[in-house]
């Protein structure tokens, strides 16, 4: 409540409970913000309901492509240690799909455009994922650690590698497609509309800010932290090695 009117009018009209402009325009705001959050809870429900629908048999299968994925090499599959290694291979294998039975991409050498086979490996996962795997004592052995440059984060990763990977060779199958989701028309209507009304309004930025505190177009930049730590001398620094530091600059 102003002051001024306060003086005015005198006390009795608190009871009133009157806003000010800026308490007005500040409510205004607040009770966008709890739009969009209902908003984004309306939009969620629906993901539920259309993740929820389940799939039909399609009839008859048809054919997309080719899958790539690892499996044990004969020698191995065959020998006593077949099961211990189809375990590790369960929890590391990749898979690949490709329009080309070769999987042969192309590629640009000396200005010339050539076709190399797309390359694959096994799973290196970091040191949080290779916890949640649960691989047992035995398997782990079979690991070594090893610092990859990720260019997502800017900085080298701790992955885990798998010591032998001889013991897997790519297998190549056709992709078959023998079921699709339903979709119900009214359901990805109502999606569309709450998609286009947010992205014509560019709101996806503010109900990131106000749900999770950041939003889609943030990232950290560990280069530039690097450079505020050259250019900041004082950081990391106690009081007393600051004034020490202070005291040399004055005497210079």
């Amino acid at each position: 409540m102003d002051t001024k009117l306060i003086q005015q009018y005198g006390e009795d009209i608190l009871c009133y409970r009157l806003r000010t402009a800026r308490q007005k325009k500040r409510m205004r705001f607040e009770d966008f913000d709890k739009q969009l959050i209902q908003l984004d809870i309306k939009r969620r429900a629906l993901w539920v309901k259309r993740n929820n629908l389940g799939c039909e048999p399609l009839i008859p299968p048809i054919q997309k492509g080719w899958k790539r994925f690892f499996v044990l090499r004969e020698d191995v599959a065959g020998s006593k240690h077949a099961e211990f290694f189809q375990c590790i291979l369960d929890k590391i294998n990749t898979k690949d799909w490709s329009a080309k039975r070769d999987f042969k991409v192309r590629r640009r050498k000396l200005g010339r455009k050539i076709y190399v086979v797309k390359p694959q490996k096994l799973l290196a996962p970091d040191e949080h994922h290779f916890r949640r795997l649960g691989f047992t004592e035995a398997e782990r052995q079979l690991f070594y650690p090893e610092l990859r440059y990720e260019k997502w984060c800017n900085h080298p990763v701790k992955r885990y590698v798998f010591a032998e990977p001889w013991r897997f060779v790519l297998r190549v199958q056709p992709n078959m497609i023998d079921k699709v989701r339903i979709k119900d028309a009214e359901l990805e209507s109502e999606i569309d509309k709450i998609d286009n009304y947010i992205e014509r309004r560019d709101l996806e930025k503010r109900m990131g800010k106000i749900l999770r505190g950041w939003h889609k177009y943030g990232w950290w930049d560990w280069k530039n932290m690097e450079r505020y730590d050259e250019v900041n001398p004082y950081k990391n620094k106690s009081l007393k090695q600051m004034l020490d530091m202070i005291r040399q600059d004055e005497r210079e």
